[in-house]
C-alpha cells in the first residue's frame, strides 16, 4: 500500500501519494531480477570463468542456453579495454551493462519539437479541414489533474491512441528516422513526470481516461479478500447440485443508473424468486463522496447485510439452508450475515457465471421489468414485491408448467404436514 510505504519511506502520506502519482502510478525503479531477455550476473560469472577456461563462443552459449550472437556480443561490448587486449571480466562487463541501462535518459519527445508536436496534436484530438482549418469540438469541463475523469468530462473522442500515432508516423515519414516514437514511450511521457515533454491533462484523452497506469501485477490482483477459503463454491454441500432439496437460495445484484440497485434471490429448486430492496441512505448526492468513507448508494456491505437477512429470515428455518453468490463486496460482511440468520453463504469461482445458473436466468426475466439504462431507486418496496409476486406466479417449462409460487406454497404444505405428524 501507498501509506505502507510512505511511513517505510519516513513521509506523509499526501507526500508518498503525490511521489507516486508523479512516477505515473508504477514504480519507476528496475526490478533486481533482471528479465530473462538480458544476460544476468551470474550468466556474465560463467561466461567469463568459461572464457578463461578455453571454451569457444558456441560451446559458451550451449552450456547457458543462449544464442552464439548473443555471447559474441557481450565479449565485445563489454570487455575490459584498459589492457592491450580486450579481456571479459564478469564484473566490468556488469557494470557496463548497467551503465547502457541508466535510466532516465533524454526522452525524445524533449529533444524533437517537430514529434512532439505532431504527437500532442493527434493526441490532443485536433481535427482539420482540407484546407487546414483546426475544427474545434464539443468544450469540455476543465480537468482538475487527480482523479480518473468521468465519461462527460473527457476530451470529444477524435483522439488518436499512441499506437495509433506510433504506426502513423511510419505511414506520413517513411524516409524521415527522426519521426519515430513507440508507443510506450509516449505513455511515459504522459504518466512520468520526470520524463514529462507531454502535457499530463493529455491524459483525460485516452480512451481509458486514467490517470495512474496500472501495472499488470497489479491487474492480476483479485479483489476478492472476503472470499474465504470455507466460502468457495467447492466447499458447497453436494445436495446443493442436484436441486433434490430446497431451501439452496442464489443471489446477485441487478445493477441501474446512479448507483441504484436491486437485490435478488432464487430458489434453485423452485425458482422462487424474491426481492431485496435497497434505498439510498440518507445523504446521498448531498454528502460528497469520500474514500472509504460510508457507502449512501443502497448496497454498501453493511447495508446490504442488513437488508438480505431482513429478506431471508422471513423464510422457514428449514428453506434457510445456503446461499451462493457472486463475488460482488457487496457481501463481504457474510459471516455476520451467516451468525444472523443462519445461512451459510458460500462464492462462486470467477467468471463462472453458470454456477448461478438459475439467478443469471432470473435476472434476465427481470430486466423485463427493470430495463438497463434506467435508475432502479425509482420504484419503492411495494412496486418490487409487486413484481416478484407477477414473476413468481408466471408458469415455467423447467417445472412442468407450474409457477414458482405453486411449486413453492406444495414445499411449505408438506413441511407443516410433516411437523403436525411428528408432533402427534
Amino acid at each position: 500500500m501507498t501509506e505502507d510505504a510512505a511511513a517505510e519511506a519516513g513521509v506523509s502520506s499526501p507526500v508518498g501519494f503525490r511521489w507516486f502519482r508523479h512516477a505515473g502510478g508504477v514504480n519507476p525503479r528496475l526490478s533486481q531480477v533482471v528479465s530473462g531477455r538480458y544476460l544476468s550476473s551470474s550468466e556474465r560469472e560463467d561466461i567469463a570463468l568459461w572464457r578463461a577456461q578455453g571454451a569457444g563462443v558456441r560451446e559458451i552459449a550451449r552450456r547457458i542456453g543462449r544464442a552464439p550472437s548473443t555471447i559474441s556480443r557481450e565479449l565485445r561490448r563489454n570487455a575490459s579495454t584498459r589492457s592491450y587486449r580486450l579481456d571479459y571480466k564478469a564484473s566490468t562487463a556488469q557494470w557496463h551493462a548497467e551503465r547502457r541501462a541508466r535510466r532516465p535518459k533524454t526522452a525524445k519527445l524533449v529533444a524533437n519539437d517537430r514529434l512532439r508536436h505532431y504527437v500532442q496534436e493527434r493526441l490532443s484530438g485536433v481535427v482539420r479541414t482540407a484546407d487546414g482549418k483546426v475544427l474545434n469540438g464539443p468544450a469540455a469541463p476543465e480537468w482538475k489533474g487527480r482523479n480518473k475523469p468521468h465519461r462527460g468530462d473527457r476530451a470529444w473522442v477524435t483522439a488518436w491512441s499512441p499506437e495509433q500515432i506510433s504506426r502513423r508516423l511510419e505511414v506520413e515519414f517513411p524516409d524521415d528516422e527522426s519521426m519515430r516514437i513507440s508507443h510506450e514511450a509516449i505513455y511515459q511521457a504522459l504518466y512520468v513526470e520526470s520524463r514529462g515533454a507531454l502535457k499530463r491533462e493529455l491524459v483525460a484523452c485516452l480512451r481509458k481516461g486514467r490517470t495512474l497506469r496500472v501495472p499488470r501485477a497489479r491487474a492480476k490482483q483479485k479483489a476478492w479478500a472476503h472470499v474465504t477459503p470455507e466460502a468457495l463454491i467447492s466447499k458447497r454441500p453436494p445436495e446443493v447440485a442436484d436441486r433434490a432439496v430446497p431451501g439452496h437460495w442464489e443471489g446477485d445484484l441487478i445493477i441501474g443508473l446512479q448507483r441504484s440497485a436491486i437485490g435478488t434471490l432464487v430458489e434453485r429448486t423452485t425458482r422462487f424468486t424474491m426481492l431485496v430492496h435497497l434505498p439510498r441512505e440518507q445523504g446521498y448526492g448531498l454528502v460528497p463522496r469520500t474514500k472509504n468513507g460510508p457507502a449512501l448508494a443502497g448496497y454498501g456491505a453493511v447495508t446490504m447485510t442488513n437488508a438480505l437477512a431482513t429478506t431471508i429470515t422471513t423464510l422457514p428455518e428449514q428453506l434457510r439452508r445456503s446461499l451462493t453468490w457472486d463475488r460482488g463486496k457487496e457481501l463481504s460482511d457474510h459471516a455476520r450475515f451467516t451468525v444472523v440468520t443462519g445461512v451459510k453463504v458460500y462464492f462462486a469461482d470467477p467468471k463462472c457465471p453458470w454456477q448461478r445458473g438459475s439467478n443469471e436466468n432470473t435476472n434476465g426475466l427481470l430486466r423485463q421489468y427493470f430495463p438497463k439504462g434506467t435508475d432502479l431507486s425509482r420504484w419503492d418496496a411495494e412496486e418490487i414485491e409487486a413484481i416478484a409476486h407477477t414473476l413468481n406466479t408466471r408458469p415455467r417449462k423447467t417445472l412442468g408448467w407450474k409457477t414458482p409460487a405453486e411449486a413453492f406454497n406444495e414445499y411449505l404444505q408438506s413441511l407443516q404436514q410433516t411437523g403436525v405428524a411428528s408432533t402427534d
